[in-house]
């Protein structure tokens, strides 16, 4: 009786083992079912998309943006409400250009340098802004574009930092300052001092931030999003900002801006 349990446990042992070694082929049936499937699928995509409906829950999209006055990155998560309504919470970083910025072309020697002159301070913003994403047109076929209106309104960060310039004076003694005391003491320009510099003299700017836009969405699926955003822009911090010499300090800024959206839904 023990070698029969045995010797059946090995068959079923070796059998097994054949089984994982050797599975059996998806048969052109089951082949033919996915394929059918994955069309179906991408054909009520379409509907959808000529139906103008987003049967989603949420997402996910990133942004390069320029601005009338500067440029910058955001990232946007998406919650919808319902087919047609999204709350939408947005993260953006920017920097803050004034109108009379002009980059000048330097050359000392072999080094080749710019500067700006006049700048006083670079503005880097970080914006939390919450709002809504609502479709006010549907895509008339899936070639067609969505219309979107969007409207948000948040927090702002604003960090002043501090423009510096390689300088030498009348002694070829070599500093870095700011402007206006480089135009004031004949100092010669010999580039900016770059990114890295006066970082440790920042000083924070509190204010509040609104938008409203346009979103072109021209993706051929509801589940990507492919959009276009064109949209104004307001701030006013609390404490006035200071860009250019021998120009006003600014509480109030506005600007129009079009931005680059690509992500996903899901």
């Amino acid at each position: 009786m023990k070698k029969i349990v045995l010797f059946l446990l090995a068959g079923t042992l070796a059998s097994t083992t054949w089984a994982q070694d050797n599975p059996t082929p998806k048969s052109p049936t089951a082949k033919k079912d996915k394929q059918a499937a994955r069309k179906e699928r991408i054909n009520n995509l379409i509907k959808l998309e000529e139906e103008g409906e987003i049967i989603f829950n949420k997402q996910n999209v990133f942004g390069i943006k320029l601005n009338t006055d500067g440029y910058g990155l955001s990232y946007e998560v998406g919650r919808f409400k319902s087919a047609r309504v999204a709350n939408i919470f947005q993260l953006e970083i920017n920097e803050k250009k004034h109108k009379k910025e002009r980059r000048t072309s330097l050359q000392n020697g072999f080094n080749f340098n710019s500067v700006i002159y006049g700048k006083l301070n670079n503005f880097y913003q970080v914006k939390l802004s919450a709002g809504q994403q609502r479709i006010i047109g549907g895509k008339g076929n899936k070639n067609g574009v969505g219309v979107m209106a969007v409207y948000t309104g948040g927090l702002s960060v604003g960090l002043q930092k501090p423009y510096y310039v390689d300088v030498v004076d009348q002694s070829d003694q070599r500093y870095r300052k700011t402007y206006p005391t480089i135009s004031d003491s004949n100092y010669l320009e010999l580039g900016a001092s770059g990114f890295t510099v006066g970082w440790s003299e920042v000083k924070p700017k509190f204010g509040l931030t609104a938008k409203g836009a346009l979103r072109f969405d021209y993706g051929r699926f509801n589940e990507t999003v492919s959009a276009i955003e064109v949209g104004l822009n307001a701030e006013y911090y609390v404490q006035k900002v200071a860009q250019m010499a021998y120009n006003p300090e600014k509480n109030f800024f506005f600007n129009a801006y079009i931005t680059l959206l690509l992500g996903r839904r899901k």
